[in-house]
């Protein structure tokens, strides 16, 4: 794996890392950068770890792009570099409205899987990430879409801050959501509940800021799943939600990502397979 190195001044200098062509090989060692000397506030973080993961894209490459505010700088920095022409050829499949409204204001080309069926490179967030570099994602209501891009993806690129580490996926106590149609949700609401009674989950519908059922793009609710443990299989914990009638998705993202750049106070870090 091709050295990392940090140089910060108005902006991040870095050689990615090379990829492995398997797909869950030995996982390499986290590469800390070097810290700013001045303290830096979390959105400057998220811009830094942003910039960062641009590194990864070349000209001419077919992107995913993810949704969330830490994706958000991400596709900021890409219509940034097109407009100055650094960057040129860039095709985007974005994984939600707001992301492709703001991709549009900044002139990024837009495409779809139907166009566009193998993608060279995502780039998204994450709301927990373990050891294993397994994702749980979807707290911003985009699973289905974000899973659907990067799971087309050659490669997959996570950019999260510090606190999204976790020893096992669930540990965090914030909501893992399960994507389930309108039609009987109080149903499969208990099903979910049933199926992790013995880890004591707590399943809840997501509601709006009007206190009315969080609608997705795709015209479904999400089942918000609270795990008073971190979960003991997840691999074993998706297929069983999977198997539930009138589950559309899950957030886990097991076995998907190509490297993690970590945002925290004392600068930004890569972890890669």
């Amino acid at each position: 794996m091709a050295s990392v190195s940090l140089h910060l001044s108005s902006r991040l200098h870095v050689t990615p890392p090379r990829f492995s062509s398997l797909r869950r090989p030995r996982l390499a060692p986290i590469k800390a950068l070097s810290v700013p000397s001045t303290a830096l506030t979390q959105d400057d973080l998220k811009k830094l770890a942003a910039i960062k993961a641009v590194e990864y894209v070349s000209s001419g490459m077919v992107l995913g792009l993810g949704t969330g505010s830490t994706a958000a700088f991400v596709v900021a920095e890409i219509g940034s570099l097109l407009s100055s022409g650094k960057l040129t050829g860039i095709v985007g499949v974005p994984t939600s409205k707001r992301t492709f409204e703001q991709a549009q204001s900044l002139g990024i080309p837009l495409s779809t899987l139907d166009e566009h069926p193998r993608l060279d490179l995502a780039i998204d967030g994450a709301d927990e990430v373990d050891p294993n570099l397994d994702l749980v994602k979807g707290r911003g209501g985009a699973l289905l879409r974000e899973k659907i891009v990067e799971a087309a993806s050659d490669k997959f690129v996570v950019v999260v801050d510090d606190t999204k580490l976790v020893t096992g996926l669930g540990g965090s106590g914030l909501a893992m959501p399960v994507e389930v149609v309108q039609f009987c949700w109080k149903y499969n609401l208990t099903r979910l509940q049933e199926l992790f009674k013995d880890e004591g989950v707590d399943a809840k519908l997501r509601l709006d800021a009007d206190g009315k059922p969080y609608v997705t793009d795709n015209s479904n609710y999400i089942v918000d799943l609270y795990f008073k443990t971190p979960i003991k299989d997840a691999g074993a914990a998706g297929k069983e939600i999977s198997a539930l009638e009138g589950v559309v998705d899950h957030g886990l993202f097991l076995d998907m990502t190509s490297a993690v750049i970590i945002a925290g106070k004392d600068g930004v870090s890569v972890k890669s397979k």
